[in-house]
């Protein structure tokens, strides 16, 4: 059984200097690697980029469902995780749940990755 990583609160961008600044702190490499690891599925960066493409900025879990050939269910299962790691943000409208990729996040991701991509 692989040994699970500790919890840690992600709900804010990743916030610590860049990896190519020299080495990085256990607390800092885990924070990236959680959120790596979020994004480590196909089917969650497939999720990523209809919500970045999104002419509105938001879609609700049936359209990605559909969109991605997935059950709501297993969408709801991707989304939750991409939420805990900070990566995209739902909220409830009667019915149906709409989902919105949290660029600040992306963008502080790829700045502690490459500081020179973001800039």
């Amino acid at each position: 059984m692989p040994k699970a990583l500790p919890v840690i609160d992600m709900s804010a961008p990743v916030c610590c200097a860049p990896v190519a600044a020299g080495p990085v702190d256990d607390t800092a490499a885990l924070e990236v690697a959680l959120r790596l690891k979020a994004l480590a599925d196909p089917a969650r960066v497939k999720l990523m980029s209809l919500l970045l493409s999104s002419p509105i900025g938001e879609l609700n879990s049936g359209d990605l469902a559909v969109a991605v050939a997935l059950t709501e269910s297993t969408v709801s299962h991707h989304l939750t995780q991409l939420r805990k790691a900070g990566l995209v943000d739902s909220d409830r409208r009667g019915m149906n749940v709409y989902h919105r990729a949290r660029r600040d996040s992306l963008v502080a991701l790829c700045a502690v990755l490459d500081p020179t991509c973001c800039g």
